[in-house]
């Protein structure tokens, strides 16, 4: 058999990524089984994803509609269906209803009119996305989308009452400028309220590369990583 040196790549960082959340995990007393990764494969090929499933990887984040759809449909039926497909990017609601045809789990809901459109789309596609909220932890948005913590309440009884979505909970990005553990911890205050009213609501998906440690201290339930297992993002064609 021919050797993959790509394949060996995402092998290594794979490996290593795994070692730092186990160790995260021990750090903070929790349980690693309780701990997903969803690895970030947005502008890399769907030979990729072959390669990340035949490690084991069954968890993985698109957030371009365009190059998600043709990618997921790119890949073969039985791989497909083995494979859990999450959209973490900025939605806009003229998309939202495409995005659910493909999307297993959508993380960056912030609007009602988000809500509408996916809810929408799902109905007409007969899917049933999960839905997450995206939280706002830095106070002036940044361009990174998400509704101000007073916001996510009522996103997620919007959710929770709709026709076809299935709240699991909310989603942030760590301030770029900002301390990640003490946003995170934010996250946690605003997941625990949102789990108060919609107990099945129990994910948190924060943490990428860079700061998975804090993310995983917080009790993120949903890891995303990207480039440090897939490596800097390929120059685009």
């Amino acid at each position: 058999m021919a050797s993959d040196p790509r394949a060996d790549e995402l092998a290594t960082n794979l490996a290593a990524v795994q070692e730092r959340i186990a160790a995260a995990c021990a750090s903070a007393g929790r349980d690693r089984g309780k701990v997903s990764l969803i690895v970030v494969t947005k502008f890399f090929p769907a030979q990729d994803v072959l390669r990340l499933h035949a490690l084991g990887v069954r968890d993985i984040g698109e957030s371009r509609d365009q190059e998600a759809a043709a990618k997921v449909a790119d890949l073969a039926t039985d791989v497909r269906a083995d494979l859990r497909v999450h959209f973490i990017g900025q939605l806009q609601s003229n998309k939202a209803p495409h995005v659910s045809a493909y999307a297993d789990v959508v993380h960056s809901v912030d609007r009602a009119k988000i809500v509408a459109a996916l809810d929408r789309g799902a109905v007409a596609h007969e899917r049933a996305p999960q839905v997450l909220v995206q939280v706002d932890l830095s106070g002036d948005d940044a361009g990174r989308g998400g509704a101000s913590p007073d916001q996510v309440a009522e996103l997620a009884d919007r959710i929770a009452a709709s026709q076809a979505l299935r709240l699991r909970g909310v989603m942030a990005v760590a301030p770029l400028d900002g301390d990640a553990g003490a946003a995170f911890a934010r996250l946690r205050e605003v997941a625990a309220d949102v789990r108060a009213h919609h107990p099945g609501a129990t994910w948190i998906s924060a943490g990428m590369s860079g700061d998975l440690e804090s993310a995983v201290a917080a009790g993120a339930t949903h890891l995303r990583v990207g480039s440090a297992i897939l490596g800097s993002r390929p120059p685009r064609r």
